[in-house]
């Protein structure tokens, strides 16, 4: 149903990593999955998870159900109708808030009349939907959680759809304008003053070394461990898809590149995307071979 939460819907689907697809006209889906299938997908490469989305405007009223029975027909394909929907009160609402029109409300003469006509062409879709959703009154991190539930692949990584990125930089290069969370490093013992650990960085072994001697380290992972793994399931919660996490020093080549490579284990061990960037690791580097 029109307003009943399709675009929501489908982002969540998009951060669970399938493959989104709105108002593809259903009767070219068949064909669509053919194409990705000649394209060379096997059992070591099998096809992605597609969601179409579609209503009203794109031929969901004569020719999804026919292009659902082909796509079953095709043996090896698992294909599920997901029907949403919501009270008239709450689709009028919806309507009034976001000042969209709704497809059939000219046709119809109305936003009441035109809610009714679309519930009518709809109702062999809902009636063979795989599943129906009543977002009446659900909080946009409720729709999320049925969605993930029903449709989240267990044990894989679309189990927990966010991407934590894990970013350690310099504070001389300036602060990094993306970061949602940032920690500043720079009171741990700097191995800049080793002449040994000046040239390599915090991913190298001596270095993690010298940076884990020191025993603030071990307090401070500890205590980053426990505000991280405590604040993530809250962002999944709220709908978060993306959070980076900037990890400080003086030039982002030796404390805080330590510090982040162990935050981002520890985060990858809990089922999370784990991207790890060292932004001004090799920055120093360069000047200095600039400078000679």
């Amino acid at each position: 149903m029109s307003g009943a939460g399709k675009q929501l819907a489908a982002r969540y689907f998009e951060d669970m990593g399938w493959r989104v697809v709105d108002n593809l006209p259903p009767r070219l889906l068949p064909l669509m999955v053919g194409a990705e299938a000649h394209n060379g997908v096997d059992s070591d490469n099998p096809f992605p998870p597609l969601c179409l989305v579609c209503d009203v405007r794109s031929g969901a009223t004569d020719d999804l159900l026919p292009a659902v029975e082909r796509l079953r027909a095709i043996g090896n394909a698992t294909v599920s109708l997901l029907f949403l929907e919501a009270s008239d009160s709450s689709l009028v609402q919806r309507f009034k808030e976001t000042r969209r029109t709704h497809p059939l409300f000219l046709e119809a003469s109305g936003i009441l009349p035109a809610i009714a006509r679309e519930r009518a062409l709809l109702g062999s879709v809902r009636e063979q939907a795989d599943m129906v959703l009543d977002t009446t009154g659900l909080a946009p991190s409720e729709l999320r959680g049925l969605i993930l539930d029903a449709f989240g692949a267990e044990g894989s990584l679309r189990q927990h759809p966010l991407t934590v990125t894990i970013a350690s930089f310099g504070f001389k290069h300036g602060t990094p304008l993306d970061a949602d969370l940032l920690f500043d490093v720079r009171f741990l013992k700097n191995p800049y003053y080793v002449d040994e650990l000046r040239p390599i960085d915090g991913r190298c072994a001596p270095v993690e070394q010298y940076v884990m001697e020191d025993e603030r380290t071990g307090g401070l992972l500890d205590r980053l461990y426990d505000l991280v793994g405590w604040s993530l399931p809250h962002y999944v919660d709220e709908g978060k898809a993306y959070l980076t996490i900037a990890v400080g020093c003086t030039g982002g080549r030796h404390r805080s590149v330590v510090v982040a490579e162990k935050l981002a284990g520890f985060v990858s061990a809990r089922g999370y995307r784990v991207l790890t960037q060292h932004r001004d690791v090799d920055r120093d580097r360069v000047q200095e071979q600039g400078i000679r």
